[in-house]
């Protein structure tokens, strides 16, 4: 009798004990690179991206831990967030960082919770430049875009 009753009390208290939400898990980090370069024909190197992007298997955030090396641009050069090909977002920086070849660096990571289905993201890198005739000139270059495994 004794057993039964300590069983009952442990089913009540089990069924009492709320339940934490389920958290998304982020597949593998996929590896991000871009060397935005002039197209003038003397190839300067004017912004270097790299780092990760991640998805979550719920299928509405993602996140990303990147470094921006500002190479040879004018002014600094930068970069936005491109979701489903339409929603653009700008970046959060941690942080400055020193990487070779670089006048300056810069850390940026975050987690995202877009709100909606991320199907796919990639990184779009601005920059500028002086070319050999004294004009200034601007150029965006795309990353490859990032598609997520779980849609």
């Amino acid at each position: 009798m004794t057993t039964s009753i300590a069983m009952a009390v442990a089913a009540t208290a089990a069924a009492l004990v709320p339940l934490s939400p389920a958290h998304a898990a982020y597949g593998a980090d996929q590896p991000v690179y871009l060397q935005l370069v002039s197209n003038d024909g003397y190839a300067t190197q004017l912004a270097l991206l790299d780092g990760t992007v991640a998805f979550d298997d719920g299928n509405t955030k993602y996140r990303y831990s990147l470094r921006l090396c500002w190479q040879h641009a004018y002014p600094q050069p930068y970069f936005t967030i491109n979701v489903n090909g339409t929603s653009t977002a700008s970046p959060t920086q941690t942080g400055p960082t020193s990487m070779s070849g670089c006048q300056q660096a810069y850390l940026y990571s975050g987690e995202v919770n877009f709100g909606g289905t991320v199907r796919n993201v990639r990184f779009d890198v601005t920059g500028g430049w002086f070319g050999s005739n004294g004009q200034y000139q601007m150029r965006t270059k795309s990353t490859y875009t990032y598609d997520n495994p779980y849609n």
